[in-house]
């Protein structure tokens, strides 16, 4: 399994637009990140996690030539916006892809982009995504997908495990229940949005915390603001990494 992370940023992206300060005009690529989604590989089957606003950036980027099936954490607008960026794909291969996510994602998502699930008479749009709701384990393409629920502010997000990677964006807190269905995770991405506290999001130290009630050897944060420097990776924890675009894994 390959899994790429492809946008380690938050919701402006970094630099954010209109910003000048030392992270947002940094000269390292490390400090440059397009908004959060993730790519994992295995069995010839390229699933995306999110189709960040970034998405087309994304896969011009890391030379992307189809897409197996969608994961979708939930529907803020970061993380879907790119979702008219499938198109691509669907001209050259003619497939309608499976996009698999909660019913309120999925209810948002088919509010927003009806077109993308639906042909209209006369629009022209053929659709583009197949609508599947999840709430437990389900079969991808010969591996098992574990949806993980999680807290987000006042709200909910979906993270997810396979095998012994889990991706857990977008999250303030992780109920009792996921944190057992999380042990034994051998990598694990999780957000660490800032180094102080934000309502909606762990902080750094948060995600620290969290990270350490599953004994994960390694663990990356991700989802960061202009407010971190990649240079002060050097000032987490044994075990702990900042994430950046173009970051790769091989499980």
């Amino acid at each position: 399994m390959k899994i790429t992370i492809m946008g380690c940023g938050t919701s402006t992206g970094v630099p954010m637009v209109g910003c000048d300060c030392p992270v947002c005009t940094s000269g390292d690529p490390h400090d440059q990140r397009t908004r959060a989604s993730l790519l994992i590989c295995y069995n010839d089957r390229t699933v995306l996690i999110d189709t960040s606003t970034d998405l087309r950036e994304q896969a011009l980027r890391h030379h992307l030539k189809r897409i197996d099936a969608v994961l979708f954490t939930h529907a803020h607008a970061d993380h879907v916006n790119g979702i008219d960026d499938l198109r691509g794909f669907h001209f050259i291969h003619q497939e309608v892809i499976p996009c698999f996510a909660s019913r309120t994602t999925l209810e948002t998502l088919q509010s927003g982009f009806s077109y993308i699930f639906n042909e209209h008479d006369g629009s022209g749009y053929t659709p583009l995504l197949t609508a599947h709701e999840i709430s437990a384990t389900f079969e991808l393409f010969g591996q098992s997908v574990i949806p993980i629920p999680l807290l987000h502010g006042k709200t909910s997000s979906l993270g997810y495990r396979m095998g012994n990677f889990a991706y857990l964006t977008d999250c303030s807190a992780i109920p009792e229940p996921s944190l057992e269905i999380l042990q034994g995770v051998e990598l694990l991405v999780i957000d660490g949005l800032r180094w102080t506290e934000h309502p909606y999001h762990f902080n750094i130290p948060g995600a620290i915390a969290a990270a350490r009630q599953l004994h994960s050897p390694r663990t990356i944060l991700t989802h960061l603001t202009h407010q971190i420097a990649y240079s002060e990776g050097n000032k987490l924890p044994r075990g702990f990494e900042l994430a950046y675009d173009g970051m790769e894994f091989h499980l």
